[in-house]
């Protein structure tokens, strides 16, 4: 009787240590670009009015964020404490809300479809203007990202899905806010380093957010469906691939910097789980 319980103690022991050792080496999986450690967010959860949070911009002036949500004209301002303090404004009807960005006291809101909604407060009240992408209705394109480039002197916009992208590639539309007008395909980001990292054929990158790091000038490129962080240089050429924890990356769709280098990103509500900012203090 007690050779018999010895067996199934050191059974019990090393299906345990198996499974650690498993648990473990998957967790090492999860890499992390070197300024941060993607695997130790600060979290603050957020209630469910930004359940559906789909992107936001770093307020400096007092350090909180401002966010839309995907499907409604809300424009919030969190201020980053737990619990948050919330404030939202209305600036418009419903639409497929993506992106926002802040640049010369003006915020830019990205519309799935390409088109630009210009935001300007007015001491209490938002002023609005649009701006209309001209193959908004003639062919298939989604945007999900949206960034301001210096380099170029316009806000940049990464395609989700654009229909003149070919295979291997994801392409980059430029928004003059001054003149109004869009240039296209100012660069592109050739996936293929993207396959080779992972051994497969053919990977649909599809960009949910980016944003330029103030320290090393890089663009930082989430995306939610894949479930990775990809870090090019502003021509779009690849630098680092990082697959991102399901457990903690639930739906990406939000990301920005502080100018000190601290890294925020957000997350969209799951089923287990609230809608959340994390924050990765820059080291």
């Amino acid at each position: 009787m007690r050779i018999v319980n010895l067996l199934v103690v050191l059974l019990w022991l090393a299906t345990f240590t198996l499974s650690s050792g498993c648990s473990s080496a998957d967790k090492k999986n999860y890499t992390s670009p070197a300024p941060y450690d993607l695997n130790q967010p600060e979290v603050i959860k957020l209630p469910t009015g930004l359940n559906e949070i789909s992107g936001m911009a770093y307020y400096p002036k007092d350090t909180s964020v401002f966010a839309i949500i995907d499907e409604d004209g809300l424009f919030f301002k969190i201020y980053l404490r737990n619990p948050p303090l919330v404030k939202s404004w209305r600036f418009d009807k419903k639409h497929d809300f993506e992106d926002v960005v802040l640049h010369d006291s003006t915020f830019y809101v990205l519309i799935s479809n390409g088109d630009v909604e210009t935001l300007k407060f007015e001491h209490d009240s938002v002023l609005t203007k649009k701006s209309k992408f001209g193959d908004a209705d003639k062919k298939i394109n989604e945007f999900e990202s949206l960034y301001y480039d210096e380099n170029f002197n316009q806000l940049v916009m990464v395609c989700k899905n654009c229909e003149d992208d070919k295979k291997k590639e994801v392409s980059a539309w430029g928004y003059m806010p001054d003149s109004q007008k869009y240039t296209p395909a100012i660069f592109s980001i050739d996936v293929r380093a993207i396959d080779k990292e992972f051994g497969e054929e053919k990977i649909h990158l599809k960009p949910s957010a980016t944003a330029v790091d103030p320290k090393t000038n890089e663009l930082y490129i989430l995306a939610s469906v894949n479930k990775l962080l990809v870090i090019a240089d502003r021509k779009g050429n690849v630098k680092q691939i990082h697959q991102l924890d399901p457990d903690i990356f639930n739906q990406p769709e939000g990301i920005a910097f502080t100018p000190n280098g601290d890294l925020l990103i957000s997350n969209e509500k799951g089923e287990k789980s609230n809608a959340t900012i994390l924050i990765y203090k820059y080291k």
